[in-house]
């Protein structure tokens, strides 16, 4: 643990020495913030034109968990689709241009140290993307009764969605020494997964069926919804799984290639 510590604590060091995270951070919470207060807007009017239609139709029933969480952390989630690529692009990209992961592979530290290390570290950027946006509900605390539940799940639907796009693109990183390349590839990558499910809308057969699981998306809504499932937790923690383990192959081959 203390070699995958010190790897971590170089890699966030590189990081907040670099203007990425803070350009990445900045980004997300300007377009969460956005989002945030229009969806706070549409709210209260709709409110306020509920208020005074009650009057005529009788009282109707407008939730801020589906007004204004649920859609805000949709929002959110597209975003971190943009934002993701940029935070992993330069994991593996930046060492092997600058010709320093050789050097990396002369560490007293295995593959699996080395890749969780950095892994570790790019998460953590975005946890610290992820907490920023706690204002928000402390917005929402002042103004009214949050709903806890919906929250926590949206929170933990970013929370492995951060994990899994990482993954991906900590993966993509190996593979090449250009990281607007990497970015690019990522982007595409995770694009096909969060877009997959629409392709097959309303087909029953078991390729669409496969298709549709594999959608990142459709794993998400439940939890954006306030829905925890079992296997939507179990989905992204075994994508980011998968695409660690191809990170260590792509670093082995690295090894016998160089």
């Amino acid at each position: 643990m203390r070699t995958i510590s010190i790897l971590a604590k170089r890699e966030l060091r590189a990081y907040f020495y670099s203007p990425i995270a803070y350009a990445v951070i900045f980004m997300f919470l300007f377009i969460a913030g956005y989002f945030f207060f229009a969806a706070m807007d549409r709210y209260t009017y709709a409110s306020f034109e509920m208020s005074r239609m009650a009057q005529v139709a009788g009282p109707q029933q407008l939730t801020i968990a589906q007004f204004v969480v649920t859609p805000l952390f949709g929002n959110m989630s597209v975003v971190m689709l943009l934002m993701t690529p940029l935070v992993a692009m330069r994991l593996f990209s930046e060492e092997k241009k600058a010709g320093s992961i050789e050097l990396l592979f002369t560490w007293p530290a295995t593959d699996f140290q080395i890749a969780l290390g950095k892994y570790l570290a790019g998460l953590a950027v975005m946890v610290v993307m992820l907490a920023a946006t706690a204002p928000f509900i402390g917005f929402l605390w002042l103004h009214t009764a949050p709903p806890w539940g919906s929250l926590l799940c949206g929170y933990l639907g970013l929370g492995l969605q951060a994990a899994a796009f990482l993954a991906l693109g900590l993966f993509v990183s190996t593979l090449t020494e250009n990281q607007i390349i990497s970015a690019t590839i990522s982007f595409g990558a995770l694009l096909i997964f969060w877009i997959g499910g629409w392709t097959v809308a309303g087909k029953t057969d078991m390729f669409s069926q496969i298709v549709a699981y594999l959608s990142i998306m459709e794993h998400f809504n439940n939890l954006a919804r306030g829905i925890l499932d079992s296997r939507d937790v179990i989905y992204f923690l075994s994508f980011t799984i998968f695409f660690l383990f191809l990170t260590l192959r792509s670093l082995e081959a690295e090894k016998i290639g160089g």
